[in-house]
């Protein structure tokens, strides 16, 4: 029998595999760390970023019309580049660094005193900075559809990079960054106050200081693709079980509530809205159906580690009616320009389930009794978490787009508007108008 001989080169690097290995997982295998919660996370923070591009992207892009579907959705693209470097930059620092109760220092400006051997519970802190990175990309998109077919580029990415340090970072330190409204017991689970009543009062100041889209209220100015919002919302559905479930910050009994309630309210939100436009309009349409299920989603986002799944029905049911009425009804009688109602769905859903977060919170769900459980008291502060929140963006917002306003005006020409975004601010086109 011929006889194999081991050659010299082959035995070199099994050497080396053998000698390297045991050094390079015990590197990984840090105190505390659990490898299952990271996976989870790593998916998590993925679907989060899958939210605004491309589920923001294609939900406003077919709801605008079709001479403006691609500044709308490149508008989201580079919202996603730019908040991504701004909160590597200072973002994140300002967010979650230091003690003082109203703001971060500066500890971790550029990331460069970030510890890659630090764990956030039982997962690398880079990851939490990934998976936070993905609210503040989507908080920041949402503004734009207040403000579509009118804006200038250039504004929209000033207004941005602005609003995520001026606005959007302190009010997530105050919350989950340890700051006032997190001591005073504010609940926000997910980001329902810290993203949506956010994002929705800054985009209903946003469309009262740029003003009407020219023929408001004369043209049609109807969704020129239906089909792809559709599309959008369905993405923006199974993404928010990264936002939503991802909050547990782990592979638990939490997430799994989560994801459940979070279902359960977006099936009910859009049942609902399409129920009664049905009743009112006689037809359900379809893009009623997947807004009433984006205001059910909307209302759970500050609730869905506190409440059960019959707490989560109802908030998905007066969702969907209430984020209905202020669309059809209270837009139309104030008489504002929400080109793609996010005061509606977003500020009325934000405040709606922020509330309603207080009454139905069980304490044997989240440890955080509302009025369900005789802690009436958590109502009110919601309540003022909501009226803190609201207030310093609306103000935070004013003062911005009237400091950039200085400079240039915020929208573009009538002829420039007129001829569509698509073309007279990127030089392209998707195809003729509807």
């Amino acid at each position: 029998m011929k006889r194999t001989r081991c050659k010299p080169m082959g035995v070199a690097i099994l050497t080396l595999c053998l000698l390297f290995a045991p050094t390079s997982l015990a590197t990984e295998m840090l105190p505390g760390y659990d490898t299952g919660n990271t996976a989870w996370m790593l998916m998590a923070a993925v679907l989060g970023l899958m939210m605004t591009v491309p589920g923001i992207a294609m939900f406003y892009g077919g709801m605008v019309r079709r001479k403006n579907m691609l500044s709308i959705a490149g508008q989201c693209f580079a919202i996603c580049c730019l908040v991504s470097v701004v909160w590597m930059i200072i973002g994140y620092s300002l967010a979650f660094s230091g003690d003082n109760e109203y703001i971060g220092n500066l500890d971790l400006l550029l990331l460069a005193n970030l510890d890659l051997d630090q764990l956030r519970g039982s997962f690398p802190e880079a990851l939490y900075v990934v998976f936070q990175l993905g609210f503040g990309v989507v908080t920041a998109a949402l503004i734009t559809g207040a403000v579509a077919d009118r804006i200038k580029f250039s504004v929209m990415l000033w207004f941005i990079a602005l609003w995520s340090i001026i606005v959007y970072a302190p009010v997530v330190h105050w919350i989950w960054g340890g700051g006032f409204l997190k001591e005073e017991g504010v609940l926000d689970f997910a980001g329902g106050t810290i993203v949506h009543i956010n994002a929705g009062v800054a985009g209903l100041v946003a469309c009262l200081v740029v003003g009407k889209r020219k023929g408001y209220g004369a043209e049609d100015m109807a969704p020129h693709n239906p089909l792809f919002s559709v599309i959008g919302v369905s993405l923006l559905w199974i993404g928010w079980f990264g936002f939503s479930a991802g909050s547990a910050l782990g592979a638990s009994r939490n997430a799994a509530l989560a994801m459940l309630v979070t279902q359960t309210s977006a099936a009910a939100g859009g049942l609902t809205w399409m129920l009664y436009e049905w009743w009112i309009l006689k037809k359900p349409s379809i893009l009623g159906l997947v807004s009433g299920a984006v205001a059910g989603l909307v209302a759970i986002t500050p609730a869905a580690g506190y409440v059960s799944p019959a707490g989560a029905l109802a908030i998905g049911v007066f969702a969907g009616f209430s984020c209905c009425w202020a669309c059809a009804w209270l837009k139309y009688s104030l008489g504002y320009d929400d080109a793609l109602d996010v005061f509606g769905i977003h500020g009325v859903g934000g405040f709606l389930g922020a509330i309603l977060t207080g009454v139905f919170a069980l304490e044997e769900i989240g440890n955080a009794p509302g009025a369900v459980d005789g802690n009436i008291w958590q109502v009110w502060i919601q309540f003022e978490g909501v009226l803190v929140v609201g207030a310093w963006s609306a103000l935070g917002t004013l003062v911005i787009l009237y400091g950039i306003k200085l400079f240039t005006s915020l929208r573009v020409t009538e002829e420039q508007e007129t001829e569509g975004l698509d073309y007279t601010q990127h030089g392209e086109m998707v195809g003729t108008d509807n």
